[in-house]
């Protein structure tokens, strides 16, 4: 592997900071660990899941030489990443991405992955993986070990038949797992009724709180009434099961709304959640990062539930990032209204991107606060 291919890959367009990193021990662990098992082997029935910024597809590619690698990253900046770095390298055109499902798992049989830190979202790769790759399939699934936990083990026990450990390395671990079970019905998405807001959820696996509804959206939904009321245009800005969305769509059906996020499982969720509560035509749901594709001063009104971590990262540069995309795609007079943990105190941050913010309400956890647009 060429020396400096690590030093040189950039988290870009994602957040960069010092003390976030573009690849980590787990990378290079499930590079080593299935050196073996790619010598020699058939490109087409290679494919890598959740490939943070590029670290495991191009060292396949510069290591091993490997081309036509089939990839699937649910973080669309993930996606926006690995282009960039390919292009920087010299190894345009050693992947393809494809959406999680057939094409991109059909006839794989070593499959490289970078572990998830939820559980649910697990499960539904290793579903996925068990129900449209070869039977032959072995899975090496890499993480760090304080994500890690003995029900990953567990999850991935109730797919595969064998699933072992690799001894760590570098604060890493790769779970191998092989001979795939029989399959049911899928196990996402999840559907569940919220009589609490009379609203069905729809969740797959990677979705933030799954079909539950979070405290923070339960705080904030309480405001609804008072959030821009002659509003035309609103934004779920960081959508997750959508949510904010239907409910905006559903409370006022003057309104479009256009729901969006990062995550391919938070858009298709919103997506199904839109839609099995009677408004996926006055919903548009759109998987972007931060409004970044929205036109400058075109919406009334942005709802926002930002999350207040980078993948294991504590840390504020996402939430920052979405008011700052918030700002950029509210017209002057337009309202951004947000919940966040009181402790992190956005306020000046807030302001900076959107305009002069108050507090309009605070509980022992949650604070939410209302920006105009100057």
């Amino acid at each position: 592997m060429s020396a400096d291919l690590f030093a040189r890959l950039r988290r870009f367009p994602d957040v960069e900071a010092p003390n976030l990193h573009a690849v980590d021990g787990a990378d290079r662990l499930l590079l080593d660990t299935t050196a073996a098992a790619l010598d020699g082997a058939d490109p087409a029935s290679v494919v890598v899941l959740g490939d943070n910024y590029g670290a495991v597809t191009l060292g396949l590619a510069d290591r091993f030489g490997l081309s036509g690698l089939r990839v699937h990253q649910d973080l669309v900046t993930g996606e926006a990443a690995l282009a960039a770095n390919a292009e920087a390298m010299g190894l345009r055109g050693c992947f393809h991405s494809f959406p999680l499902g057939p094409e991109l798992l059909d006839g794989a049989r070593v499959v490289l992955a970078r572990l998830p830190r939820g559980l649910d979202e697990l499960a539904e790769l290793a579903d996925a993986v068990a129900r449209w790759a070869s039977p032959q399939v072995t899975v090496y699934a890499g993480g760090r070990d304080k994500h890690m936990t003995a029900a990953m083990n567990e999850v991935l026990t109730g797919v595969f038949e064998t699933v072992t450990a690799t001894r760590g390395r570098q604060k890493s671990r790769v779970l191998v797992a092989s001979d795939p079970r029989p399959v049911g019905d899928p196990p996402f998405p999840v559907r569940t009724y919220l009589s609490e807001i009379g609203l069905t959820v729809v969740a797959h696996g990677g979705v933030f709180a799954g079909a539950r509804l979070d405290i923070g959206t339960r705080f904030l939904l309480a405001h609804l009434d008072a959030m821009a009321p002659q509003a035309r245009l609103g934004v779920d800005l960081g959508c997750g099961t959508g949510i904010l969305a239907t409910v905006l769509a559903r409370s006022r059906p003057q309104m479009r709304v256009i729901a969006t996020d990062r995550s391919a499982a938070a858009v298709a969720s919103a997506r199904a959640t839109a839609d099995s509560n009677g408004v996926g035509e006055q919903v548009q749901v759109v998987r972007d990062d931060a409004a970044g594709e929205m036109p400058v001063g075109s919406v009334d009104l942005v709802v926002c539930n930002p999350p207040f971590h980078l993948g294991g990262a504590v840390h504020t540069g996402a939430a920052e990032a979405l008011f700052r995309g918030a700002g950029r795609a509210l017209r002057s007079g337009g309202e951004l209204w947000t919940v966040h943990n009181s402790h992190l105190d956005y306020r000046r941050a807030l302001q900076a991107a959107a305009g002069p913010t108050r507090v309009v309400a605070r509980n022992a956890k949650f604070t939410v606060t209302r920006s105009t647009r100057r």
